[in-house]
């Protein structure tokens, strides 16, 4: 598999910029090398931080976790003590404008309630800081224009925590649908969705907070799935929804189920839970078909193509998403999955809550 080094330099090779492009790359190794690697601090330490980000952070070769950021004292010292973290490059909520101080930190990693996306992307970039949002980007696409014109304001790199678009089965999937390797995509069936036993008063179940249910945090990969097989954007849906447990999703959806229409004409149907262990994208295609099963998961995916493995390797996900936003950084150049990115899903996510309420086919 070729690097993002090799494929950056093939690109410049082909417009005859092969100086320019040694000299580049050349740069940006030096500023990845070893003593100058790419500061980065975590904005909240809950279960993605602490068990899937602060993890990749001890193998990118890019990027190390430089500092944190908790409203709770004893995550502080906690984190302090396990990752060598100084005491200058811990903040909490209140004093996180200090940040723009610390030379140490480059990168902002926001791992928040989505309901703080927003306001702590826009004050990172104020402070200098490049910023990496997870999903969902934001309650809506409304917020999603406001984090980008932060960003673009503050002359910093948005990126968004889409980590499958460095991960091999995903990329391969990508090329097999958009280059139609097997013929026209004619049909994509995705779903995505878990059965939530959690905490009933946690933040993921307040609408306030969260901004929806499983389709929020779930129906993302599905409908990122559906988009980035075809290489198109939909332009209608309509969708239902299922609830047998109201009693603990009050506020939020339970399952979600939806139609997309993409100018290609393709037939997808994606759907949603926090009550469905569910994790696969089905892609048949003119001249047969594809799929991943897990398609989704931190664990590793797996994938077939017209029902014989890929034997694609798995990769840490989290590591090569972070190691490639380093790189931009080092280039100035924008991520694969920037800002924009984040605001083409939510505005499918807008329109899924819209026709939820309507019950009619509704325009993206």
């Amino acid at each position: 598999m070729k690097t993002n080094y090799q494929v950056s330099r093939r690109g410049f090779i082909k417009t005859g910029a092969v100086a320019a492009t040694a000299l580049m790359l050349g740069n940006a190794i030096n500023a990845l090398g070893a003593q100058k690697k790419m500061g980065v601090a975590l904005v909240g330490l809950g279960y993605y931080s602490g068990g899937q980000l602060a993890p990749a952070l001890l193998q990118t070769k890019n990027c190390y976790l430089a500092g944190i950021v908790t409203g709770t004292p004893q995550k502080a010292a906690d984190w302090s003590k396990k990752y060598n973290i100084p005491q200058k490059n811990i903040y909490n909520y209140q004093n996180f404008g200090e940040i723009a101080k610390n030379p140490d930190i480059d990168i902002v990693y926001i791992v928040l309630p989505v309901s703080m996306h927003k306001e702590f992307t826009i004050r990172a970039a104020q402070a200098g800081k490049h910023v990496i949002c997870e999903k969902p980007m934001a309650l809506n696409a409304a917020e999603c224009r406001e984090m980008i014109a932060a960003c673009k304001k503050a002359n910093r790199l948005l990126s968004i925590g889409y980590r499958l678009h460095f991960e091999p089965h995903t990329k391969e999937v990508m090329r097999l649908g958009q280059k139609k390797v097997m013929g026209k995509v004619t049909q994509i069936d995705t779903g995505n969705g878990f059965t939530y036993g959690g905490d009933p008063n946690a933040w993921r179940l307040k609408k306030a907070l969260a901004g929806g249910g499983g389709l929020m945090d779930m129906g993302i990969y599905s409908i990122q799935g559906s988009r980035y097989t075809l290489g198109e954007e939909p332009i209608a849906v309509k969708a239902t929804q299922e609830k047998t447990k109201p009693e603990l999703f009050k506020e939020v959806d339970e399952t979600v189920f939806w139609e997309l229409k993409f100018p290609s004409g393709a037939k997808v149907t994606g759907k949603s839970s926090y009550n469905n262990n569910w994790g696969y994208l089905h892609v048949t295609t003119e001249n047969g078909n594809f799929e991943l099963e897990p398609a989704f998961g931190y664990g590793g995916l797996d994938g077939k193509v017209n029902g014989k493995p890929m034997n694609i390797p798995n990769i840490n996900q989290q590591a090569a998403q972070m190691d490639d936003f380093a790189t931009c950084v080092a280039l100035n150049k924008p991520s694969r999955v920037p800002g924009e990115e984040g605001l083409k899903d939510m505005k499918v996510v807008d329109a899924i809550y819209r026709s939820l309420d309507s019950g009619k086919w509704e325009n993206i």
